[in-house]
C-alpha cells in the first residue's frame, strides 16, 4: 500500500524557514550593532589621539609664543641698550667739540665785536651780539667763513644802537659747527700734516753735507790766486 504523509510538512518547513529568517536577521543586526560599535570606538579613539596632539601643539605654541615674546623684550632691550651707547658716543665725540667751538669763536672774533649769547640747535649756531661797526660783522663772518670748525655763515639781522655820543650794530649771525669724528681724531689728524714738513726738513739737511763736497775745489783755485 501507498504511504501518504498526512503531517502539516508545509506548516513546518514554513516555519522553518522563518526561523532560519529571524536567526539570518538578527545576526545581521548584531554585525550592524557590532559594526557601529567599533566604528565608534574607533573613531572616539581617534578623536582622543588628536585631541592630545592637538593639546601637545598647544602648548608648544604656547611655549613658543613666550620664547618669541621673550626674544622680542631682548631685542628691544638689546635696542634701548644700543640707543643709549650712541647717544653716549654722541655726547663724548661733543665734548672736544664744544671746546673747539669756543676756542675757534674766541679766535675769530675780531676786534672790536663782543658777544652777547650763543644758541645751538643740533649743529645750527645762532650768536648774538654787539660790534663797534657793520664792518666788523662782516670781518666776523669772513673769519667763521674761513674758519675749520664753523661754516655756512649767515646774517639775521643788524641794527644801529645810539649809545650816548658812540653807535654800535647789534647783530644776530647763524653758522654752522662742524663736527669731527671723534677727540681722537681730531688730536690725531694734525700730527701727520707736520710729519711730511719735518721730513722735508730732515732730506735737505742729509743733502747738505754733499754739496760742500764740490765747494772745496772752487775754493782752492781763488786761494791760488790771491797768493
Amino acid at each position: 500500500m501507498p504511504r501518504i504523509n498526512l503531517l502539516p510538512w508545509r506548516e513546518e518547513q514554513r516555519k522553518q524557514r522563518l526561523k532560519n529568517f529571524g536567526v539570518a536577521a538578527l545576526s545581521a543586526v548584531g554585525l550592524g550593532i557590532a559594526t557601529v560599535l567599533y566604528a565608534h570606538v574607533t573613531v572616539n579613539r581617534f578623536i582622543d589621539f588628536q585631541g592630545q596632539r592637538n593639546k601637545y601643539l598647544e602648548t608648544e605654541i604656547a611655549t613658543l609664543d613666550q620664547q618669541i615674546a621673550e626674544i622680542k623684550e631682548l631685542e628691544a632691550t638689546k635696542d634701548r641698550l644700543l640707543a643709549r651707547m650712541q647717544i653716549i658716543e654722541q655726547l663724548q665725540r661733543s665734548r672736544p667739540e664744544v671746546v673747539h667751538l669756543f676756542d675757534e669763536l674766541v679766535r675769530r672774533l675780531p676786534d672790536g665785536v663782543y658777544l652777547k649769547s650763543v644758541k645751538q640747535t643740533g649743529n645750527r649756531l645762532s650768536i648774538k651780539g654787539v660790534a663797534q661797526s657793520s664792518t666788523r660783522v662782516s670781518a666776523l663772518m669772513r673769519n667763521i667763513d674761513s674758519s675749520e670748525w664753523l661754516t655756512d655763515p649767515g646774517l639775521d639781522v643788524v641794527e644801529t644802537v645810539d649809545q650816548g655820543r658812540t653807535r654800535s650794530s647789534e647783530f644776530t649771525i647763524f653758522a654752522s659747527q662742524v663736527t669731527q669724528a671723534g677727540d681722537l681724531d681730531a688730536d690725531t689728524a694734525t700730527p701727520p700734516k707736520k710729519a711730511p714738513a719735518t721730513d722735508a726738513k730732515k732730506a735737505p739737511a742729509g743733502k747738505a753735507p754733499a754739496k760742500p763736497a764740490p765747494k772745496q775745489p772752487a775754493k782752492a783755485p781763488a786761494t791760488e790766486g790771491k797768493s
